[in-house]
Protein backbone atom coordinates (compact mmCIF):
# COMPACT_ATOMS: atom_id res chain seq x y z
CA UNK A 1 0.00 0.00 0.00
CA UNK A 2 3.06 2.31 0.05
CA UNK A 3 2.30 3.30 -3.54
CA UNK A 4 -0.73 5.29 -2.31
CA UNK A 5 1.11 7.84 -0.09
CA UNK A 6 3.89 8.06 -2.72
CA UNK A 7 1.30 8.90 -5.38
CA UNK A 8 -0.37 11.51 -3.17
CA UNK A 9 3.04 13.08 -2.49
CA UNK A 10 3.90 13.01 -6.20
CA UNK A 11 0.64 14.77 -7.09
CA UNK A 12 1.22 17.38 -4.37
CA UNK A 13 4.77 18.21 -5.49
CA UNK A 14 3.72 18.20 -9.15
CA UNK A 15 1.01 20.72 -8.33
CA UNK A 16 3.59 22.82 -6.48
CA UNK A 17 6.02 22.65 -9.41
CA UNK A 18 3.34 23.76 -11.87
CA UNK A 19 2.33 26.69 -9.66
CA UNK A 20 5.93 27.90 -9.32
CA UNK A 21 6.73 27.27 -12.99
CA UNK A 22 3.93 29.62 -14.09
CA UNK A 23 6.04 32.54 -12.88
CA UNK A 24 8.63 31.73 -15.54
CA UNK A 25 6.21 31.85 -18.49
CA UNK A 26 6.59 35.63 -18.88
CA UNK A 27 10.38 35.48 -18.64
CA UNK A 28 11.26 32.46 -20.80
CA UNK A 29 10.12 30.82 -24.03
CA UNK A 30 7.92 27.73 -23.87
CA UNK A 31 10.93 25.48 -24.44
CA UNK A 32 13.01 27.39 -21.90
CA UNK A 33 10.31 27.21 -19.24
CA UNK A 34 9.69 23.52 -19.97
CA UNK A 35 13.40 22.68 -19.74
CA UNK A 36 13.74 24.10 -16.22
CA UNK A 37 11.92 21.13 -14.70
CA UNK A 38 14.65 18.83 -16.05
CA UNK A 39 17.83 20.94 -15.96
CA UNK A 40 17.32 22.15 -12.41
CA UNK A 41 16.05 18.80 -11.15
CA UNK A 42 19.26 17.04 -12.23
CA UNK A 43 21.43 18.19 -9.27
CA UNK A 44 18.79 17.00 -6.79
CA UNK A 45 18.50 13.63 -8.57
CA UNK A 46 22.29 13.12 -8.52
CA UNK A 47 22.66 14.26 -4.90
CA UNK A 48 19.89 11.87 -3.78
CA UNK A 49 21.51 8.98 -5.66
CA UNK A 50 24.90 9.82 -4.16
CA UNK A 51 23.40 10.01 -0.65
CA UNK A 52 21.85 6.56 -1.03
CA UNK A 53 25.15 5.16 -2.29
CA UNK A 54 27.59 6.76 0.15
CA UNK A 55 25.51 7.42 3.27
CA UNK A 56 22.93 4.67 2.92
CA UNK A 57 25.49 2.12 1.64
CA UNK A 58 23.23 1.03 -1.24
CA UNK A 59 24.89 -0.59 -4.23
CA UNK A 60 24.39 0.90 -7.68
CA UNK A 61 22.50 -1.42 -10.06
CA UNK A 62 24.21 -2.62 -13.23
CA UNK A 63 23.20 -0.88 -16.46
CA UNK A 64 22.17 -3.19 -19.29
CA UNK A 65 20.71 -2.71 -22.76
CA UNK A 66 17.11 -3.50 -21.77
CA UNK A 67 17.18 -0.86 -19.02
CA UNK A 68 18.69 1.73 -21.37
CA UNK A 69 15.97 1.12 -23.98
CA UNK A 70 13.20 1.52 -21.40
CA UNK A 71 14.67 4.64 -19.80
CA UNK A 72 15.61 6.31 -23.11
CA UNK A 73 12.10 5.74 -24.44
CA UNK A 74 10.54 7.12 -21.26
CA UNK A 75 12.83 10.16 -21.26
CA UNK A 76 12.09 11.10 -24.86
CA UNK A 77 8.35 10.47 -24.41
CA UNK A 78 8.24 12.80 -21.39
CA UNK A 79 10.07 15.56 -23.29
CA UNK A 80 7.66 15.22 -26.24
CA UNK A 81 4.72 15.38 -23.82
CA UNK A 82 6.08 18.58 -22.24
CA UNK A 83 6.61 20.27 -25.62
CA UNK A 84 3.17 19.22 -26.86
CA UNK A 85 1.55 20.51 -23.67
CA UNK A 86 3.24 23.90 -24.08
CA UNK A 87 1.99 24.00 -27.67
CA UNK A 88 -1.48 23.08 -26.47
CA UNK A 89 -1.51 26.00 -24.04
CA UNK A 90 -0.85 28.42 -26.92
CA UNK A 91 -3.92 27.32 -28.92
CA UNK A 92 -7.21 29.17 -28.65
CA UNK A 93 -9.32 26.01 -28.40
CA UNK A 94 -7.13 24.37 -25.83
CA UNK A 95 -9.98 23.23 -23.53
CA UNK A 96 -10.79 20.33 -25.87
CA UNK A 97 -7.12 19.44 -26.16
CA UNK A 98 -6.59 19.58 -22.41
CA UNK A 99 -9.58 17.31 -21.83
CA UNK A 100 -8.23 14.87 -24.41
CA UNK A 101 -4.74 14.98 -22.85
CA UNK A 102 -6.35 13.48 -19.75
CA UNK A 103 -7.06 10.33 -21.78
CA UNK A 104 -3.64 9.22 -20.53
CA UNK A 105 -5.54 7.79 -17.56
CA UNK A 106 -7.20 5.33 -19.95
CA UNK A 107 -4.45 5.04 -22.57
CA UNK A 108 -1.96 3.85 -19.97
CA UNK A 109 -4.13 0.75 -19.41
CA UNK A 110 -3.69 -0.31 -23.04
CA UNK A 111 0.00 0.67 -23.13
CA UNK A 112 0.78 -1.30 -19.99
CA UNK A 113 -1.09 -4.34 -21.27
CA UNK A 114 0.85 -4.21 -24.57
CA UNK A 115 4.32 -3.43 -23.22
CA UNK A 116 4.34 -5.06 -19.78
CA UNK A 117 1.65 -7.74 -20.26
CA UNK A 118 -0.24 -6.65 -17.15
CA UNK A 119 -3.94 -7.11 -16.37
CA UNK A 120 -6.41 -4.99 -14.44
CA UNK A 121 -9.18 -6.19 -12.20
CA UNK A 122 -12.71 -5.28 -13.27
CA UNK A 123 -13.10 -3.15 -10.13
CA UNK A 124 -9.86 -1.30 -10.88
CA UNK A 125 -10.94 -0.67 -14.47
CA UNK A 126 -14.29 0.74 -13.29
CA UNK A 127 -12.54 3.05 -10.81
CA UNK A 128 -10.18 4.35 -13.51
CA UNK A 129 -13.03 5.01 -15.96
CA UNK A 130 -14.98 6.88 -13.24
CA UNK A 131 -11.88 8.94 -12.43
CA UNK A 132 -11.48 9.75 -16.13
CA UNK A 133 -15.12 10.87 -16.34
CA UNK A 134 -14.65 13.08 -13.29
CA UNK A 135 -11.56 14.71 -14.80
CA UNK A 136 -13.32 15.42 -18.10
CA UNK A 137 -16.37 16.91 -16.34
CA UNK A 138 -14.12 19.11 -14.19
CA UNK A 139 -12.16 20.31 -17.24
CA UNK A 140 -15.28 21.16 -19.24
CA UNK A 141 -17.02 22.74 -16.25
CA UNK A 142 -14.09 25.03 -15.47
CA UNK A 143 -13.89 26.18 -19.10
CA UNK A 144 -17.52 27.45 -19.09
CA UNK A 145 -18.13 25.65 -22.39
CA UNK A 146 -21.10 23.52 -23.29
CA UNK A 147 -20.81 19.84 -24.22
CA UNK A 148 -21.90 20.81 -27.74
CA UNK A 149 -19.07 23.30 -28.22
CA UNK A 150 -16.56 20.77 -26.91
CA UNK A 151 -17.84 18.10 -29.31
CA UNK A 152 -17.69 20.63 -32.16
CA UNK A 153 -14.08 21.36 -31.23
CA UNK A 154 -13.08 17.74 -31.78
CA UNK A 155 -12.48 18.55 -35.44
CA UNK A 156 -9.66 20.96 -34.65
CA UNK A 157 -5.95 20.14 -34.50
CA UNK A 158 -6.19 20.37 -30.71
CA UNK A 159 -7.82 16.92 -30.91
CA UNK A 160 -4.68 15.26 -32.23
CA UNK A 161 -2.36 17.27 -30.00
CA UNK A 162 -4.43 16.47 -26.92
CA UNK A 163 -4.53 12.75 -27.71
CA UNK A 164 -0.77 12.76 -28.37
CA UNK A 165 -0.24 14.47 -25.02
CA UNK A 166 -2.16 11.69 -23.32
CA UNK A 167 -0.30 9.04 -25.31
CA UNK A 168 3.20 10.35 -24.60
CA UNK A 169 2.53 10.94 -20.89
CA UNK A 170 1.02 7.48 -20.49
CA UNK A 171 3.86 5.96 -22.52
CA UNK A 172 6.52 7.63 -20.38
CA UNK A 173 4.88 6.28 -17.21
CA UNK A 174 4.83 2.71 -18.55
CA UNK A 175 8.37 2.89 -19.94
CA UNK A 176 9.80 4.27 -16.68
CA UNK A 177 8.05 1.46 -14.77
CA UNK A 178 9.57 -1.02 -17.22
CA UNK A 179 13.01 0.53 -16.67
CA UNK A 180 12.82 0.30 -12.87
CA UNK A 181 11.52 -3.29 -12.96
CA UNK A 182 14.23 -4.38 -15.42
CA UNK A 183 17.00 -3.63 -12.92
CA UNK A 184 18.41 -6.84 -11.48
CA UNK A 185 19.63 -5.31 -8.22
CA UNK A 186 18.53 -2.79 -5.62
CA UNK A 187 15.44 -2.23 -3.54
CA UNK A 188 12.68 0.31 -4.00
CA UNK A 189 14.71 3.41 -3.09
CA UNK A 190 17.70 2.58 -5.25
CA UNK A 191 15.74 1.40 -8.29
CA UNK A 192 13.65 4.57 -8.31
CA UNK A 193 16.60 6.90 -7.61
CA UNK A 194 18.86 5.25 -10.19
CA UNK A 195 16.19 5.26 -12.91
CA UNK A 196 15.33 8.89 -12.21
CA UNK A 197 18.99 10.00 -12.20
CA UNK A 198 19.68 8.34 -15.56
CA UNK A 199 16.43 9.64 -17.07
CA UNK A 200 16.99 13.21 -15.85
CA UNK A 201 20.57 13.15 -17.15
CA UNK A 202 19.39 12.04 -20.61
CA UNK A 203 16.61 14.64 -20.65
CA UNK A 204 18.91 17.45 -19.49
CA UNK A 205 21.47 16.65 -22.18
CA UNK A 206 18.80 16.58 -24.91
CA UNK A 207 17.28 19.88 -23.77
CA UNK A 208 20.66 21.54 -23.27
CA UNK A 209 21.57 20.72 -26.87
CA UNK A 210 18.15 21.91 -28.14
CA UNK A 211 18.38 25.20 -26.26
CA UNK A 212 22.02 25.77 -27.26
CA UNK A 213 21.23 25.24 -30.94
CA UNK A 214 17.79 26.86 -31.23
CA UNK A 215 17.50 29.33 -28.32
CA UNK A 216 21.04 29.99 -27.03
CA UNK A 217 20.04 32.82 -24.67
CA UNK A 218 17.52 30.80 -22.67
CA UNK A 219 19.96 28.91 -20.44
CA UNK A 220 21.60 32.19 -19.45
CA UNK A 221 18.16 33.65 -18.66
CA UNK A 222 17.35 30.73 -16.35
CA UNK A 223 20.50 31.57 -14.38
CA UNK A 224 19.10 35.04 -13.82
CA UNK A 225 16.06 33.43 -12.18
CA UNK A 226 18.00 30.71 -10.39
CA UNK A 227 15.99 30.93 -7.17
CA UNK A 228 12.64 30.24 -8.84
CA UNK A 229 14.24 27.71 -11.19
CA UNK A 230 15.79 25.87 -8.24
CA UNK A 231 12.39 25.66 -6.54
CA UNK A 232 10.91 24.27 -9.76
CA UNK A 233 13.78 21.79 -9.97
CA UNK A 234 13.35 20.64 -6.38
CA UNK A 235 9.56 20.26 -6.68
CA UNK A 236 10.02 18.48 -10.02
CA UNK A 237 12.57 16.09 -8.54
CA UNK A 238 10.41 15.42 -5.46
CA UNK A 239 7.38 14.69 -7.66
CA UNK A 240 9.39 12.46 -9.99
CA UNK A 241 11.05 10.37 -7.27
CA UNK A 242 7.64 9.76 -5.69
CA UNK A 243 6.13 8.83 -9.09
CA UNK A 244 9.01 6.45 -9.78
CA UNK A 245 8.68 4.73 -6.40
CA UNK A 246 4.94 4.34 -6.95
CA UNK A 247 5.54 2.94 -10.46
CA UNK A 248 8.00 0.44 -9.01
CA UNK A 249 5.45 -0.77 -6.47
CA UNK A 250 2.34 -1.18 -8.62
CA UNK A 251 0.90 -0.83 -12.11
CA UNK A 252 1.19 2.55 -13.81
CA UNK A 253 -2.55 2.56 -14.60
CA UNK A 254 -3.43 2.65 -10.89
CA UNK A 255 -0.78 5.26 -10.14
CA UNK A 256 -1.85 7.61 -12.95
CA UNK A 257 -5.53 7.28 -11.98
CA UNK A 258 -4.86 8.01 -8.31
CA UNK A 259 -2.52 10.81 -9.39
CA UNK A 260 -5.51 12.77 -10.67
CA UNK A 261 -5.91 13.80 -7.02
CA UNK A 262 -3.69 16.69 -8.17
CA UNK A 263 -6.85 18.25 -9.64
CA UNK A 264 -8.50 18.07 -6.23
CA UNK A 265 -5.53 19.94 -4.72
CA UNK A 266 -5.98 22.60 -7.40
CA UNK A 267 -9.72 22.72 -6.70
CA UNK A 268 -9.14 23.19 -2.95
CA UNK A 269 -6.60 25.97 -3.60
CA UNK A 270 -9.00 27.78 -5.94
CA UNK A 271 -11.80 27.67 -3.33
CA UNK A 272 -9.97 28.40 -0.09
CA UNK A 273 -6.96 30.44 -1.23
CA UNK A 274 -8.08 32.26 -4.38
CA UNK A 275 -11.78 32.44 -3.34
CA UNK A 276 -12.95 31.52 -6.84
CA UNK A 277 -16.58 30.67 -7.54
CA UNK A 278 -17.17 27.00 -8.26
CA UNK A 279 -19.59 25.78 -10.90
CA UNK A 280 -21.95 22.85 -10.46
CA UNK A 281 -20.16 20.82 -13.17
CA UNK A 282 -16.81 21.29 -11.41
CA UNK A 283 -18.29 20.11 -8.12
CA UNK A 284 -19.85 17.09 -9.83
CA UNK A 285 -16.49 16.24 -11.41
CA UNK A 286 -14.70 16.57 -8.06
CA UNK A 287 -17.21 14.29 -6.33
CA UNK A 288 -16.85 11.69 -9.10
CA UNK A 289 -13.06 11.88 -8.85
CA UNK A 290 -13.08 11.57 -5.06
CA UNK A 291 -15.45 8.60 -5.28
CA UNK A 292 -13.21 6.92 -7.86
CA UNK A 293 -10.09 7.49 -5.74
CA UNK A 294 -11.73 6.04 -2.63
CA UNK A 295 -12.99 3.07 -4.70
CA UNK A 296 -9.51 2.55 -6.17
CA UNK A 297 -7.80 2.65 -2.78
CA UNK A 298 -10.29 0.21 -1.27
CA UNK A 299 -9.99 -2.12 -4.27
CA UNK A 300 -6.19 -2.19 -4.03
CA UNK A 301 -6.29 -2.60 -0.25
CA UNK A 302 -8.14 -5.93 -0.51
Amino acid sequence: MLWIPFTFAAAFFQNMRSAIQRHLKSELTDLGAASVRFLYALPFALIWLAALTWVGSFSLPSIHSEFLLWVLGGSVSQIIFTVLLMWLFSLSNFTVGTALSKTEVVQVILLEALLLQTDLSLEGLIAIVIAFAGVIIMTIGKSQKSIGSVVAGLGHKTTMIGLLCGLTLGLSSVLFRGAALSLDEGGLLMRAAFTLAIATTIQSLILWVLLTVRQPGQIRKTLGHWRVCSLVGFAGWAASICWFMAFTLTQAAYVRALGQVELIFTFIASVFIFKEKIKAAEMAGVLLLIGAIVFLILERAV
